[in-house]
C-alpha cells in the first residue's frame, strides 16, 4: 500500500449549486460563512491547505456574450479571495490558506505587503497560487488591450519572483528586537531597501511589514505547459497537477521532479499534487448512478465548456457537440489545460470529451469512501506521490459534498493509513514537507 500522502481542496469563491436540493446557502454565500465553515470541515479532517481559485472578468467568451456564465454562475461571480483567507485565517488554527493572486493583477510590492500580512494573521499559514492570468478581457481591466505572449509573461513571472523574494527578505527575521532599554521597536540595520532594477520591474524596498512567520508563503502553481512546468519547477513549493491517467500522472510528476533538480532543487521539496473529483455514494451502484447523471446533464456541458473557455480563452461554443474538436486549436491562455482536456490524436467529439473528464480532475474515482481511498492508495503508489487537490465534480459545491469527502472519505484514508489523523507542525511549509 502507498505512503501517506497529502490533501488539498481546490475551491471558489463563488457560488454554490444554489439551484440543487441541497443548496448549502440558498445561494447567497457571500458574507463568508459558508468558506468558512468550509475551511473549518477540511481542518477536522487534516487538510493541508485550501486553494481559492480566482479570475478577474466577467467572461464573454462562450457564445460571444456573458450570457451563459452568469446563467450557470460559472466561474461568476467571484468574491476577492484575499480577504476571503483573512477571514478563514482568523477562524481556524492549523489550515494553510492559498488564495489565487495573479502577478498581472498586483504590483510586486503590493502583493508581497499583501502576503505578509496576511501570513502574520493566520501565523503563518498563508500560501499563494501564482497566476500570470490568461484572458485578454482580464488584462483589460488593467489598462491593457491583450496579455503579453504566453513566454513573455512567463519571463516576466520569473522577475516578478526575484523582486517579490528579496522584498520577503528585506527584513532580517529578527530585525524586531522590541528593547525597553533603547527604546528601540526594530533595528534599521536589519531593514533594508531591495534597490531592484530589471527589464520589468523597478521596486526600492523595503516592505514596511513585518517579517513573515514562514519567511516567505508556501508558493503554489499550476505548471500544465513545458514553460509552466519548468516555472513551476524553479519556484513552486506545491504544484497544481495536470494530466490524464496513471501513465500520464507518473510522467508529469517526473518531469516536474527532474526539472527541479536540474535547477538545483530538492525534487521531495517539490510537492505535486493531482486534481481530483471523487463521486461517493454508500454503494458502488449508487455512485455510478450519480456519476452517469452528472455527467451527462445538459447543464454539465454547457457549464464546462463555459468554464473549459474562461481558463483557455477559447470560444468551445462555436464548436458541434457530437464531432471532434480541429487538431490545430492554439491560444495564448492557458494551453495545458487545453492540451488536457482535447486529448489530441484520440478522435473523440466534443460532448465526449466533456464526458471523459471535463471536471472530475486526473482520473476517475467513483464507489463508496472504502473503494475509492483504495483507489486512490493505488494510484499514489503508482504515480510515487504526492497527493491529491479535491475539487468538487460537476462544478457544484454543497455541504453535503464537502461532509461526504470530510467524514466519510478521509476517515476511509485514515484507517488506511494514507492520510495525517492530527497536525503537527505550525507552519504551512512545514506540514507540507512533512512526508
Amino acid at each position: 500500500m502507498s505512503k501517506k500522502f497529502h490533501l488539498g481542496w481546490f475551491a471558489s469563491a463563488g457560488t454554490d449549486e444554489w439551484n440543487q436540493p441541497f443548496a448549502s446557502a440558498g445561494g447567497k454565500p457571500w458574507n463568508g460563512k459558508f468558506h468558512v465553515e468550509w475551511a473549518q470541515a477540511l481542518e477536522r479532517a487534516c487538510f493541508d491547505f485550501m486553494v481559492m481559485e480566482d479570475k478577474l472578468h466577467v467572461s464573454e467568451i462562450y457564445g460571444g456574450s456573458a450570457k451563459m456564465g452568469l446563467k450557470l454562475g460559472a466561474l461568476i461571480p467571484l468574491q476577492d479571495p484575499a480577504p476571503l483567507a483573512a477571514l478563514i485565517g482568523a477562524n481556524t488554527s492549523r489550515l494553510g490558506i492559498v488564495p489565487t493572486l495573479s502577478t498581472m493583477a498586483y504590483p510586486p510590492f503590493l502583493l508581497a505587503r499583501l502576503a505578509a500580512t496576511i501570513d502574520n494573521i493566520s501565523e503563518g499559514r498563508f500560501g499563494w497560487n501564482i497566476v500570470t492570468s490568461g484572458e485578454d478581457a482580464a488584462a483589460q481591466n488593467f489598462g491593457m488591450d491583450t496579455l503579453p505572449l504566453r513566454e513573455l509573461r512567463y519571463d516576466m513571472a520569473d522577475e516578478y519572483m526575484e523582486v517579490v523574494n528579496r522584498l520577503f527578505g528585506s527584513w532580517d527575521p529578527d530585525a524586531v528586537v522590541m528593547d525597553r532599554d533603547s527604546d528601540t521597536y526594530a533595528d534599521y540595520t536589519k531593514v533594508s531597501p531591495i534597490h531592484f532594477e530589471g527589464r520589468y520591474f523597478k521596486c526600492r524596498g523595503p516592505l514596511n511589514t513585518v517579517p513573515c512567520p514562514q519567511g516567505r508563503p508556501m508558493y503554489l502553481q499550476a505548471g500544465a505547459s513545458p514553460r509552466g512546468r519548468e516555472f513551476a519547477a524553479q519556484h513552486a513549493d506545491a504544484v497544481i497537477g495536470v494530466a490524464n491517467g496513471i501513465e500520464g500522472m507518473k510522467a508529469y510528476r517526473d518531469d516536474v521532479r527532474a526539472r527541479a533538480a536540474r535547477l538545483g532543487r530538492n525534487p521531495d521539496h517539490v510537492k505535486v499534487l493531482f486534481l481530483a473529483s471523487p463521486v461517493l455514494a454508500e454503494t458502488e451502484a449508487a455512485a455510478e448512478a450519480a456519476y452517469h447523471k452528472g455527467m451527462h446533464s445538459d447543464d454539465y456541458v454547457h457549464r464546462t465548456l463555459a468554464f473549459l473557455g474562461a481558463f483557455t480563452d477559447l470560444d468551445f461554443s462555436q464548436y458541434e457537440l457530437d464531432r471532434p474538436l480541429p487538431e490545430k486549436l492554439s491560444t495564448n491562455g492557458g494551453l495545458g489545460s487545453l492540451e488536457k482536456f482535447q486529448q489530441w490524436g484520440s478522435g473523440k467529439t466534443l460532448r465526449q470529451l466533456v464526458a471523459d473528464g471535463g471536471s472530475t480532475g486526473s482520473i476517475k474515482l467513483v464507489g463508496t469512501p472504502d473503494s475509492v481511498a483504495d483507489r486512490m492508495g493505488e494510484i499514489m503508489e503508482a504515480v510515487g506521490g504526492d497527493g491529491f487537490l479535491i475539487k468538487a465534480p460537476f462544478h457544484h459545491i454543497s455541504r453535503r459534498y464537502i461532509h461526504e469527502v470530510t467524514d466519510g472519505l478521509v476517515p476511509a484514508l485514515q484507517r488506511r493509513g494514507l492520510a495525517r489523523t492530527h497536525y503537527t507542525k505550525k507552519l504551512l511549509r512545514e506540514t507540507l514537507l512533512e512526508f
